[in-house]
């Protein structure tokens, strides 16, 4: 049998130029062709739109297209986020998270818009009973400062007496120590009534929410 210039029969010759095709191609395949380039378009501080075949580094955060040498874009990048951004965007997505789980602790908690109203008129009176107390509380604490007042009157600095005692320090003692529980009870009071509102207002909007989620009119 003959042997060849590559030193093989015949059947290995073919062999050899077929893999010396497929090397070929492949490395056509790899070069650098007019339709494969990529440029980068961007736009500067001043607004002006740029192209090159790479991004500057003070623009390496902004918004980016990539075209190819016909001027098709074949991929967009988005500027990256500031710090605000992220805060914003991660503040809507707990947002969404928390109206998500509002829905379903609705739909699991509740059978009917009755079973929310009841809910809702057991809650408001208790807190109404709360308010009641505590505004009884308030007005006891109220009469008593007066009767303290009103006897603190013989002792100086009220009293117009030049021979008036001084006030006592059990008498002065009495006064502040009163004072403060008023002020106390006082801000409780605005306490259970901000808390009335604010629980009226969440029920009527869980109802409103639960009708929306049961299609009911």
């Amino acid at each position: 049998m003959t042997r060849d210039f590559m030193g093989g029969t015949p059947l290995r010759k073919t062999a050899w130029v077929l893999i010396f095709i497929l090397l070929s191609c492949a490395g056509i395949a790899g070069a650098d062709t007019p339709g494969s380039r990529k440029l980068y378009k961007w736009v500067d501080s001043q607004g002006v739109t740029h192209y090159g075949d790479h991004i500057p580094p003070e623009y390496a955060a902004d918004e980016q297209h990539i075209i190819n040498s016909q001027g098709v874009e074949i991929e967009h990048r988005d500027a990256q986020k500031s710090a605000e951004q992220i805060a914003a965007e991660e503040q809507k997505r707990l947002a969404a998270q928390d109206a998500e789980n509002r829905d379903r602790n609705l739909l699991n908690t509740y059978v009917s818009v009755q079973e929310i109203e009841r809910l809702r008129d057991q809650r408001l009176t208790l807190l109404a009973d709360q308010i009641k107390v505590t505004s009884q509380f308030l007005e006891i604490l109220n009469g008593r400062l007066r009767k303290l007042q009103k006897s603190s009157l013989v002792f100086k600095p009220y009293s117009d007496d030049p021979h008036a005692q001084p006030m006592p320090d059990q008498v002065a003692e009495d006064l502040v120590r009163m004072g403060n529980d008023i002020r106390t009870q006082e801000q409780n009071l605005r306490e259970k009534n901000e808390e009335e509102a604010t629980m009226r207002a969440q029920f009527e909007s869980d109802i409103s929410r639960f009708k929306e989620l049961k299609g009911i009119h």
